[in-house]
């Protein structure tokens, strides 16, 4: 593994400190005190020193180096988990890395976003108009609970589902490409705050009410709030093959108004089942204006409330049964009386306040908290059902459902701290996380023996938890985040509107250990899940021509030749293409008053080369990656000459990716401005031009053909990564064919200018061709290569991070020598190289270093090296003369 000089020097001190200290656990040791004991230890080495004088200097301890170096990520590196936050108010997706805790990217679901082109092209337009509400355009949401879906109650890596607070919606997301591809409209909540949760094998989706309110969408008192208002559980009928929610085959429960809160599906044993709790089981209303105590007086008067205990597995046959529900909204909703009559639906008493249920790896243990409760009850699935199969109850509340004795249904229940809220399962079994929101703090504790076992303070107010796969059937362990609610005097100060603090903890050990600090510049982040990076399997390209919301072949998919431009009376359609470095059409005019369609696909085949599109002025903004095709739509009411081009860097010539959308007035005369005369070049020149510029082509095509006949030589199809490089670069190659056959027509009708242009292009594709192509060689080197050691591999990290690669290019000569060979080239040549490295101006005098100097018209520049630099420098030659053959 490559092993860059930070982490070298991490593991080193991590060595010294067991070796000074006899343990690495001393949080307090000063830099000072280590810099003694190191000393003491007789040890030299320079790397070593240097850690102490930065540890000194910053004020660091040995703890604080030791959790750099379990968070470090190498550059190149990949992170083992990768973590789906909500955004919040954003109405977005986080995701991040653990344990760099790293930010890769937002995921636009609820909201526009204009760098992914979210909301501002016709294709996505559609996905958030399937949000609207009653007619009424959504531009916000408030993101709450992301859920990964599920085989056998353990995360696939195939979908995200999110739910929107403020609008009850839930969306799909697409782990295929991290987009969103679907928003359904819960059609009867006004509110809701439980989703979403997926059944263990992804049929379902559980999404619950928050608020109650009236199903239907009419006036009804707040004196009738008993009689009139619900809460209720929706269960998304969730195709896991296609990624989509089925609306029609789609159900409700309906709930009395205790204000269902969060929810989990039941596992193994306890699948077919579900479990939501709630909080205002008083039905309390408040109305301070009225001169009533407020909603918090009255919602927590109560000892309890009430965990909702379903059978969704036997209320989605009873819902195919027009006899068993009510439609309302164009929604099936099966009656409180119907799931009662049919032993689908008990309560069971809770900690009043409750915030959270969840459903052990094995599905017998349920955990439940109450905000106002310092304990945690952890209720046996056997002991619940053994009461329904019995029909055991204690009573029935006012609606006529089943009460379950709470003492007969627990296992038991623990004493953990102030304000339990949620929690995350470990991969010790029996071991358990939990937040405390005001004692602040992760409480690991064991919900079968019943035992506290460790605590670690966070800062502050910690609210959700997100384990590694922490609520499914395989959890990982390793590391809990907190996701704490205020960050207060933990970063630099930003304005009164602080960033959240999301803390990773590592959780192998004995103890648990707050390593990293993490701030979140999107609020409020509210509840996240984790997954191992190696079960996510994301695209890098598309099929040309795909339409990414819908995964099928877009109508306006455009290849190279197919540009054009249709009118239709006052339609104008675009079929455009875009590669580097140009968009085609370059020109396009059209009347005020037009409404233009553009049709954009992205030629590109090469990993990472996106395009934006925009037209300055009229709003709209596309994202394509490659292989991918969009649309935006526009009317142009506004006379005048307008830019487009592309929006994301994608070459050199970036900024000569444009051109001219040019609007007239269909009712006005214009008058053509005087041509201004300009020189143009001799016959002679061009020709001249034309020769040097084909020269110059066939110069780059020889290097590309003795990078392909290497590529070939060493087998470069048995490895993956230089095989995908390879079909990159030829993507680009195999478009010259037809440069050169326009190139030539052109010049055997004697428009040899044009014919430069075509050439020119060909040049922009053979650049495009070879360095990809030297990228695939470079890769496949240091993989047939022989293996190098730890000292070449920090001499190589030197070489190019010291800025020597950028006059010496290994193989060949460049703006400075080919430096394969170079340790054969003077009288004891590691001394010469290792001494010129360290001080090149005392050899400018030297007969072969001025004719050196002569030659390339350069002096090389003391780098700064230091010994041991220069020493792995020398390693690294060593490695290059080994494998000369391949350079």
């Amino acid at each position: 593994m490559k092993m860059t000089h930070k982490l070298m020097a991490v593991l080193v001190f991590f060595i010294l400190s067991i070796l000074t200290t006899g343990c690495v656990d001393d949080n307090k040791k000063p830099a000072a005190e280590a810099q003694k004991e190191e000393a003491k230890g007789g040890s030299s080495d320079a790397i070593n020193h240097s850690l102490l004088r930065v540890m000194e200097k910053r004020g660091l301890t040995q703890n604080d180096v030791i959790r750099a170096a379990k968070t470090y990520l190498p550059t190149g590196g990949r992170d083992e988990f990768v973590v789906f936050s909500s955004g919040g108010q954003s109405g977005q997706v986080i995701v991040y890395g653990v344990p760099s805790m790293k930010i890769l990217k937002y995921i636009a679901v609820f909201t526009p976003e204009p760098w992914q082109g979210y909301g501002y092209d016709e294709d996505s337009k559609k996905i958030l108009q399937q949000g609207n509400i009653r007619g009424k355009e959504i531009t916000w949401g408030d993101t709450h609970h992301p859920a990964l879906s599920e085989t056998d109650g353990k995360y696939d890596g195939k979908w995200l589902a999110i739910n929107d607070k403020a609008n009850p919606r839930v969306a799909i997301i697409d782990l295929a490409d991290f987009g969103t591809k679907q928003i359904v409209v819960n059609p009867v909540f006004k509110s809701d705050h439980g989703g979403a949760f997926f059944t263990q094998n992804s049929e379902w989706i559980i999404e619950a009410a928050q608020y109650g309110a009236p199903f239907d969408n009419n006036y009804h008192p707040i004196e009738e709030y008993k009689e009139t208002y619900r809460g209720g559980v929706t269960m998304w009928k969730f195709d896991p093959k296609i990624g989509r929610i089925n609306e029609k085959a789609s159900y409700t429960i309906e709930m009395p108004p205790y204000m269902q809160d969060l929810s989990d599906a039941g596992k193994s044993v306890s699948h077919g089942w579900a479990f939501t709790n709630s909080f205002n089981t008083e039905m309390y209303t408040g109305g301070i204006e009225v001169g009533m105590p407020p909603n918090e007086a009255g919602m927590s008067r109560y000892d309890t409330d009430f965990l909702h205990v379903y059978n969704w597995e036997k209320l989605a046959k009873l819902a195919k049964d027009p006899k068993n529900i009510k439609i309302i909204n164009d929604h099936k909703v099966i009656t409180m009386e119907v799931a009662v009559a049919n032993d689908a639906l008990f309560l069971i008493p809770e900690p009043k306040s409750p915030h959270g249920v969840d459903v052990s790896p094995d599905g017998e243990y349920i955990t439940v908290c109450g905000k106002l409760d310092t304990h945690a009850s952890v209720y046996k699935w056997s002991k619940i059902k053994a009461l329904i199969d019995a029909k055991e109850f204690i009573g029935k509340d006012p609606y006529g459902i089943p009460i379950l004795d709470m003492k007969k249904s627990l296992h038991g229940q623990v004493e953990l701290g102030l304000g339990p809220l949620h929690s995350q399962y470990s991969n010790v079994d029996g071991e358990i996380y939990t937040s405390l929101y005001v004692d602040s703090q992760v409480v690991k504790w064991n919900y079968k023996d019943l035992k506290v076992l460790d605590k670690e303070n966070v800062h502050y107010n910690i609210g959700h938890l997100a384990g590694m796969e922490g609520k499914s059937a395989d959890p990982q362990g390793k590391y809990i985040i907190a996701l704490n609610k205020l960050s207060i005097d933990r970063f630099q100060n930003v304005g009164p509107l602080h960033p959240q603090n999301h803390q990773l903890i590592d959780v192998s050990g004995k103890t648990m250990d707050l390593l990293y600090d993490m701030p979140i510049p999107l609020g409020e982040p509210h509840q996240a899940v984790a997954i191992r990076a190696e079960k996510l399997h994301p695209h890098v390209r598309y099929p040309m021509g795909t339409n990414t919301k819908t995964g099928k072949i877009h109508k306006g998919k455009t290849l190279a030749g197919q540009e054009r431009i249709e009118r239709d009376g006052k339609n104008v359609t675009v079929y455009a293409t875009m590669v580097r470095s140009h968009i085609n059409p370059e020109r396009i005019t059209v009347n005020k008053g037009d409404t233009v369609t553009m049709h954009l696909t992205n030629l590109e085949r090469a990993q990472d080369e996106n395009h934006g599109f925009t037209v300055d002025i009229y709003n709209i903004h596309a994202s394509l990656e490659p292989g991918e095709t969009s649309t935006v739509k526009f009317v142009t009411d506004m006379e005048g000459v307008f830019p487009y081009y592309c929006t994301e860097f994608c070459s050199a010539l970036h900024l000569e990716m444009m051109g001219y959308l040019m609007v007239k007035d269909p009712n006005k005369t214009y008058k053509s401005a005087k041509k201004l005369k300009m020189q143009s070049m001799t016959k002679e020149e061009l020709e001249a031009e034309y020769k040097k510029t084909v020269a110059t082509n066939d110069a780059t095509d020889a290097v590309i053909q003795s990078v392909v006949k290497f590529l070939k030589e060493n087998s470069f199809d048995k490895h993956k990564v230089v095989a995908d490089l390879v079909t990159d670069a030829f993507d680009q190659y195999g478009q010259i064919k037809a440069q050169k056959e326009l190139s030539d027509k052109s010049y055997k009708a004697g428009d040899v200018e044009k014919a430069i242009l075509y050439e020119n292009m060909i040049w922009q594709l053979m650049v495009k061709t070879a360095d990809v192509g030297i990228r695939a060689k470079d890769t496949l080197v240091h993989l047939v290569a022989t293996k190098q050691n730890p000292a070449a591999m920090r001499g190589e990290v030197a070489f190019n991070e010291g800025g020597c690669s950028g006059c010496h290019v290994v193989g060949k000569v460049s703006s400075g020598p080919d430096l394969t060979g170079v340790l054969a080239r003077h009288e004891n040549g590691e001394q010469w190289v290792k001494d010129f490295i360290l001080d090149p101006e005392k050899k400018y005098h030297e007969e072969y270093v001025k004719g050196m100097i002569d030659y390339f018209k350069l002096k090389m520049p003391n780098q700064n090296m230091s010994e041991n630099e220069a020493n792995d420098i020398i390693e690294y030659f060593k490695w290059i003369d080994e494998n000369a053959k391949l350079f």
